[in-house]
């Protein structure tokens, strides 16, 4: 794991979160085409429910990679990245959260 003064931190919470949205909707498009559920089942699918176990797993580890950087016993230079990677994982895991709730409202195969 990297320590939380990498610069490799910088970048991470935003190529975790596009890792997580290229995977929920490409797997979105595939269990639409080859499964797709009664559409009167509405929000109520296992496509939707898989869909949210991954975004509040993926926002999960957003939240804890936030809370190991933004606490990390660093300083000079070092603490400036741990609190703007910390920042990013924030606001990755925000990202993730706005993305991924309306599968609880919306039918997964419009």
């Amino acid at each position: 794991m990297l320590s939380p003064s990498h610069p490799l931190q910088l970048p991470m919470g935003l190529i975790i979160w596009s890792l997580w949205f290229v995977t929920i909707y490409s797997s979105l498009s595939v269990a639409c085409a080859l499964a797709p559920p009664a559409a009167e089942l509405g929000p109520r699918t296992w496509i939707n429910g898989v869909l949210l176990i991954l975004t509040f797993a993926v926002t999960l580890l957003l939240s804890l990679l936030f809370v190991r950087n933004w606490r990390a016993p660093v300083s000079g230079h070092q603490r400036f990245i741990a609190r703007v990677a910390a920042g990013i994982y924030a606001a990755a895991a925000l990202a993730t959260l706005g993305v991924g709730l309306p599968v609880i409202a919306l039918p997964p195969c419009l």
